[in-house]
């Protein structure tokens, strides 16, 4: 009788242990991966120090650089520990990287006048101060962060008239190009002259703003004056303090959440695509959550048990399990050049054969996502009305109540928790989705957001960006091992952080509406 029970225990224990076993697994893995992505992203925001490496290369030629240690010890791919430097030089398009022996090092010197110099193209060099001139004359060096600070203000000056203004002249006179208004016509001859006055406004700033020159040496020894105005930052990292340090790294990081992408996606910000991924996703969710909830109540509540319904049951569990590509697919053909072809017919027509709405757009990717998740909305929210007790749905109808008065207020409130539940994880494949979004609307590069100043503010009919897509151009495009591969994990860590942020909203909004479910439960 006792080895029965001892038995009899321990195979009741080992469902549970193997099951916490595996629960471990998952829990490691989840924290090796957020782990991986956090140091990683970390890297990129991080300001490393700047050495004047000297070195033999394998011919056993002395060289020189300027670069940042990256890693002290990489492994290449035939497990040799090396040295990783990563190397900026003027107009490259991406860091360089070497990777060197030890023995190959001469000296290591982290000099106090090198510079790392972030230009307005996305582009980074690192080289050796010398000074500041204008116009040929050279400018005392301390005055250096406020010139570049005037130097910046009239770059967004005239960055604001040409995309202002300007921009606004030039469509004036294509309409007027277009209707055949006359070239001496009064309103043309002052929007002409108007045009006149802002070049040559903008010719004197331009005058002034170039004249300023920052004067460097590179590695190779040779002397560049850099145009001040192509300076977007410069930091002297070498002379800066623990806490200076930290304020550039928390700088980085404001940087990148607001900044726009340059060069080609790595470097600059990510704002565009960080922006574009939440207003799709509001999207999404405003169109899948009733849609979503309105099928399960059909299904539930009103539809006949046979075979018709177990059929429909069936195919929408099926629909959750269809590649997220067929959507795209379907999406491109139905939503983009179905509808939205026909909506150009009958209201852009003039506009034609140039597409509005039968393009890909920020509109039709939240539909297509929408149609994605809906067979998770469906199920999840049949499961809520299933866990509503028929007793309160016959209570309901004996106090006279009708069957959409007893759904609406009773039987939905009561279900709202599991409908809650559809729409996390909703949020949670929808926001991470990458394929179909690359056909109906999401793209590399995006110069304006969906949503402005401008009537009718948001704009569905645009394309726009997203960080599934620039984290999967960045990973696939991208050959550097440095700079730019952290960029990449920095934007999954922020999409992951955006993903908790939306989902932890809608933990919050569930778990009220569960207590109100309780308490009507405990009153009933």
């Amino acid at each position: 009788m006792f080895k029965r029970r001892f038995f009899a225990r321990q195979k009741d224990g080992l469902p549970i242990v193997g099951g916490a076993a595996l629960v471990a697994i998952i829990l490691l893995l989840l924290c090796g991966m957020v782990g991986i992505m956090l140091v990683k992203g970390m890297q990129h925001f991080w300001p490393n120090p700047l050495y004047q490496v000297s070195y033999v290369d394998e011919q056993d030629q002395p060289q020189q650089m300027y670069a940042t240690l990256l890693s002290r010890d990489f492994i290449t791919t035939r497990g040799q520990k090396r040295w990783l430097f990563n190397q900026a030089k003027l107009y490259q398009f991406s860091d360089q990287q070497h990777l060197l022996r030890q023995e190959q090092i001469i000296t290591l010197l982290a000099l106090p006048d090198l510079i790392d110099v972030q230009l307005r193209s996305g582009n980074r060099l690192f080289a050796r101060l010398n000074g500041l001139t204008f116009a040929g004359k050279a400018v005392d060096i301390n005055r250096l962060p406020n010139v570049l600070q005037d130097v910046s203000a009239e770059v967004a000056a005239i960055s604001a008239i040409e995309q202002g203004r300007l921009a606004a002249i030039h469509q004036l006179l294509a309409e007027y190009d277009r209707r055949g208004v006359e070239v001496d016509a009064p309103a043309r001859v002052k929007l002409e002259d108007e045009f006149a006055a802002l070049m040559a406004e903008l010719k004197s700033r331009r005058s002034q703003m170039t004249q300023f020159e920052l004067q460097l040496l590179f590695d190779s020894g040779q002397s560049y004056a850099l145009p001040l105005w192509e300076v977007e930052k410069y930091q002297q990292i070498n002379q800066q303090t623990a806490v200076q340090r930290f304020a550039t790294f928390l700088s980085n990081i404001w940087e990148f959440v607001s900044d726009t992408p340059k060069r080609a996606n790595s470097a600059g910000g990510v704002f565009p695509a960080l922006f574009g991924t939440v207003v799709m996703v509001l999207l999404m969710t405003l169109i899948v959550t009733p849609l979503g909830v309105m099928a399960a109540i059909y299904l539930n509540e009103y539809a006949p048990e046979n075979s018709l319904t177990s059929l429909i049951r069936i195919g929408v569990n099926n629909l959750a399990g269809v590649p997220s590509i067929v959507y795209g697919v379907f999406g491109l053909g139905f939503f983009v050049y179905q509808v939205g072809g026909n909506i150009d017919k009958l209201f852009f027509s003039e506009h034609l054969p140039a597409p509005t709405f039968g393009a890909p757009g920020i509109f039709w990717a939240s539909l297509t996502m929408a149609m994605l998740t809906l067979p998770v909305v469906i199920v999840a929210t049949e499961e809520g009305l299933r866990r509503v007790p028929n007793s309160l749905r016959q209570g309901s109808y004996a106090l006279g109540a009708t069957q959409f008065e007893t759904l609406w207020r009773t039987v939905i409130p009561m279900a709202s928790p599991g409908i809650m539940t559809g729409v996390i994880l909703a949020i949670a494949r929808g926001a991470g989705e990458v394929a179909p979004l690359l056909l109906v609307g999401a793209v590399k590069f995006a110069p304006t957001l969906p949503l402005d100043g401008e009537f009718p503010y948001l704009h569905l009919d645009r394309q726009f960006m997203h960080l599934g897509v620039l984290i999967y151009d960045g990973a696939f495009h991208s050959n550097s091992i440095g700079h730019g591969s952290s960029m990449m994990f920095a934007s999954c860590l922020l999409l992951l952080l955006v993903v908790m942020t939306l989902n932890i909203v809608a933990v919050m909004v569930r778990s009220r509406l569960r207590r109100q479910y309780q308490a009507m439960a405990g009153h009933w």
